[in-house]
């Protein structure tokens, strides 16, 4: 029987990089009382405003949130909202000395206004292009500094598709890993999605697999999912293939093990986040331990635990832990 007091407690002995699109989210609630008079739109007076941290910052919270020591590798503008960001970063202790600030990019910041519960305008600012040959340079320098110096246990690869993992950067901190040891998780998105060669985990969902095979099915089963996996090993080479499947669960293979293990029952308030949980505590699972069924279990279970929460939340671990214990004792 799995011991996941022990389990839970050896997160603490990690190190963990995540690199990628970092985000801040601002969120402005307010209340709507009439309509304007310039045009037919809501006039939301604004009572409240709260920043938080998103994009791959959401993935190193849930690994803070974990207990590990968390590194934040990523480029931001050098503007206000970096700062703040930057701030956010410190409060919630994640390093974030492998930040660098660009003077050719802004930092992406979107800003949800909500009125009575419902979100009535998202405003995106964001430069989604790649980094230019500078910044890319620089953020390498930082990836290399950071292996060195810290030595992590794992690296969280957070794919948004703003411009952060080139494929030259995703190539060479693959390699890089792979040569000092670091085991390698990747949360891909369509743009890069077959940049990731020789990665150990690799985690998109079945929307994102749909996408990139280019292939259509409507039952998704046990040998539908190995086929799938076997033709993305063809073309990444990676070790482990780690694929979400909405409230269907998750599905996992490597090598020639495999298993489809279904979702547990939960009243779902708000998917947002979900897929950040689920990279994280996979990541750590692994890392703490090399038990891919055991990955799987837990970080399904994760899953769907952030998926009861209103908005973007970081997995809390006493209630993972006791869901754990409770379902896979």
């Amino acid at each position: 029987m799995e011991n996941f007091q022990r389990l839970f407690d050896s997160f603490a002995t990690l190190k963990v990089g995540v690199i990628g699109d970092v985000m801040l989210d601002t969120y402005m609630w307010g209340r709507v009382d009439r309509i304007s008079p310039e045009a037919p739109v809501p006039v939301v007076v604004l009572d409240e405003k709260e920043y938080r941290i998103g994009g791959a910052g959401n993935v190193a919270l849930n690994c803070h949130s974990l207990g590990s020591q968390v590194f934040i590798l990523s480029v931001t503008g050098d503007d206000k909202e970096g700062l703040l960001l930057e701030e956010l970063f410190g409060e919630s202790l994640i390093d974030s000395s492998y930040l660098i600030k660009s003077s050719s990019r802004v930092t992406t910041n979107k800003t949800r206004i909500i009125s009575r519960n419902q979100q009535m305008m998202r405003l995106d600012a964001e430069i989604t292009g790649d980094l230019d040959k500078r910044d890319e340079e620089s953020l390498l320098q930082q990836v290399r500094s950071f292996i060195q110096t810290e030595d992590p246990d794992v690296m969280i690869f957070e794919d948004y598709n703003k411009g952060i993992l080139t494929e030259k950067i995703i190539r060479e901190t693959i390699t890089l890993c792979n040569e000092t040891g670091v085991i390698t998780a990747i949360d891909p998105k369509r743009k890069n999605f077959f940049s990731y060669h020789n990665a150990d985990i690799f985690k998109p969902n079945l929307t994102e697999v749909k996408q990139a095979l280019n292939i259509l099915f409507d039952e998704v089963n046990d040998s539908l999912l190995s086929k799938i996996h076997l033709e993305l090993k063809n073309i990444l080479e990676h070790k482990i293939s780690f694929i979400t499947l909405s409230d269907k669960g998750v599905f996992y293979q490597k090598n020639g093990s495999a298993s489809l293990i279904p979702s547990h029952l939960r009243n779902i308030a708000d998917v947002s986040g979900a897929g950040d949980t689920v990279i994280a505590v996979a990541a750590l699972v692994y890392a703490a331990t090399q038990n891919v069924h055991l990955m799987a279990e837990v970080a399904n279970i994760a899953g769907g635990l952030v998926c009861e929460e209103v908005g973007t939340v970081a997995i809390d671990k006493t209630k993972l832990q006791n869901e754990c214990e409770l379902l896979l004792s």
